[in-house]
């Protein structure tokens, strides 16, 4: 895959605080796309799910699903870059055909790739890592891999489409780029190859959506509200008058 430089992408840290992952983003600790997204989401069918299976097993369930999508995510990282990796564990075993089935079929579009494991973020709101920033299809385009363990609706997938809008709204924030589309591409064990794409105005809708999770974020936690450099209420009221 051809690499252009045409971003000039940052690297920033990041760590856990109280279990929520923050970055430090000139100085100042943002809340990652993921915690918010977590902080925000309705509980009540994972609650079912757990007390209907036990909560044991859905722990090993969830850690079985966080090793694969890990081990998958770093083939495909290093597939991007060109560099050797393998991974001989069972779970690696499990993970790299997942991986190379993104390749062989989620990657045949792609032409060239601007980066991977990309930090982006909203200056006093939120910060977070796209897997990709490619041109996929023509279009200058956010990727997001995910692995699954059943294949996936996409009126299951609610949170992946906000995190893909964050992130296209973040990258166009920092760069002054027209991010024009967002794809998921998700893989289970048994090689089942699944593409979720927004552009458009459905792209545009989602980051509407994002921006009252991430209001509703800053709500519930106001002390932090307090040091955010943009008043989310303000950001909502701009863009729906932007969409007008």
């Amino acid at each position: 895959m051809k690499k252009n430089d045409k971003y000039n992408y940052v690297h920033a840290s990041r760590t856990e605080i109280h279990g929520s992952r923050v970055y430090d983003i000139l100085g100042v600790r943002l809340p990652s796309v993921t915690t918010i997204l977590a902080r925000t989401k309705d509980q009540e069918y994972i609650t079912r799910w757990k007390n209907k299976i036990g909560h044991e097993e859905a722990a090993k369930i969830f850690n079985l699903s966080s090793k694969r999508g890990t081990s998958m995510h770093k083939f495909l990282e290093k597939h991007i870059q060109d560099t050797g990796y393998d991974d001989l564990t069972s779970i690696g075993k499990e993970a790299k055909p997942m991986a190379q089935k993104i390749i062989d079929v989620g990657f045949t579009p792609i032409t060239e790739y601007y980066g991977n494991e990309v930090t982006l973020y909203y200056l006093g709101l939120y910060a977070g890592a796209t897997d990709l920033v490619c041109v996929h299809n023509d279009l200058e385009t956010i990727v997001d891999f995910k692995q699954a363990n059943r294949p996936k609706q996409r009126d299951w997938i609610e949170d992946y489409f906000l995190q893909i809008a964050a992130y296209a709204m973040a990258h166009d924030y920092l760069f002054k780029s027209e991010i024009k589309q967002g794809i998921i591409m998700v893989c289970t064990p048994d090689l089942y190859y699944q593409e979720f794409k927004i552009q458009g105005a459905e792209l545009r809708d989602w980051k509407h959506k994002w921006l009252k999770r991430l209001d509703a974020y800053y709500e519930l936690t106001r002390d932090y509200k307090e040091e955010a450099q943009i008043d989310t209420q303000e950001l909502l009221k701009k863009f729906e008058e932007d969409k007008r």
